[in-house]
């Protein structure tokens, strides 16, 4: 028998990808384009899997629905699993991660956040668009010799270390669990991080978000960090405290900041709300702001990323279809 699949949170581009793939599997899926929640777990009966996104949160009234629904594994298409409550899980139900998808579609799109920043090229795009040709406001600096502080050297850390090394730059990279090889191949430095808050021009947030790391970026550590400092988040929204950003950023300690992510970004983003008032006060004020450049989640969003993000749950949902081992399983306390 193949495995009936509910897939949630569905966009066009899911779909799209996803119903390729299929013919080599043959799935049976279900297509629904809202979130899982208590109130359309319903939907979830009579399913063998549950795929979802990083805006699903799976919390323990969720998990213990599904397991009366005798649904047998939750699939994560996407690498963070911060939105399930493993500890509810555990001997449960499976669940399933994507653990790498393109870590450098993220890197080169930290990038993009990076020098887009720097050299204005959002605000030259608008000016020259109403024939306005002056370079004033537009000043940028060299990357040359500078310094860049990376908060994780994981794949996508690894993949845009790589980068910088190209621009010249120097740098500075901060993990709990140091590759040392890494570092003497590609001539950077692990140090702590306050040396990496004094020390870097820029900062790129790369790591996963932890208790250890929940609003890493906060009124202390931004005092910490050399006047004019440069943010950039492609990893979680809540690694950085927002409103202590923004006092930042009206202070002018923080020149720039490039987002990816938001703390709040479940209501807001992968969808299309330009037909409504945006209610987040806060959102609303960082989007006021010049040097602020917010893009909506879409650091992974390449054609090679959707291909294998498509390819490895696929591979989890047969793999656990089969009884076979699941080497991208997530759980609270892995043997």
């Amino acid at each position: 028998m193949k495995p009936r699949i509910a897939f949630f949170d569905t966009k066009p581009y899911d779909k799209e990808s996803f119903d390729k793939l299929n013919q080599e599997y043959g799935f049976e899926i279900q297509y629904f384009r809202f979130h899982l929640t208590l109130e359309n777990i319903i939907l979830a009966k009579g399913f063998d899997a549950v795929v979802i996104f990083v805006n699903d949160i799976i919390n323990s009234g969720i998990i213990n629905k599904l397991v009366e629904f005798k649904v047998k594994l939750i699939a994560l298409r996407c690498a963070g699993f911060n939105n399930v409550d493993l500890k509810t899980a555990m001997d449960k139900i499976k669940v399933v991660r994507v653990p790498a998808y393109s870590p450098n579609a993220i890197a080169e799109h930290t990038i993009t956040l990076m020098l887009a920043l720097n050299r204005k090229i959002h605000r030259a795009y608008f000016r020259t668009r109403d024939s306005n040709f002056s370079l004033d406001g537009l000043l940028g600096f060299d990357m040359y010799h500078k310094t860049a502080g990376i908060i994780g050297t994981g794949r996508i850390g690894k993949a845009l270390i790589k980068i910088l090394h190209g621009f010249d730059m120097n740098v500075l990279a901060f993990d709990k669990y140091q590759d040392t090889d890494y570092a003497k191949e590609l001539d950077f430095k692990y140090v702590k991080l306050d040396e990496l808050f004094r020390n870097s021009d820029i900062i790129s947030l790369n790591c996963p978000l932890t208790k250890e790391t929940e609003f890493l970026i906060n009124k202390g550590n931004i005092k910490k960090m050399k006047n004019g400092v440069m943010i950039i988040n492609t990893g979680r929204g809540k690694l950085i405290k927002t409103y202590d950003l923004i006092q930042a950023l009206k202070s002018g300690k923080i020149s720039a900041a490039g987002l990816d992510v938001y703390e709040e970004e479940s209501e807001y983003f992968f969808e299309d709300l330009s037909n409504r008032i945006l209610t987040d006060d806060i959102l609303a004020r960082l989007l006021s702001f010049n040097n602020v450049i917010i893009t909506s989640h879409q650091g992974f969003f390449t054609k090679e990323a959707m291909y294998n993000i498509a390819k490895t749950t696929m591979d989890n949902i047969k793999n656990f279809a089969d009884g076979e081992k699941l080497v991208n399983e997530v759980c609270y306390k892995c043997p």
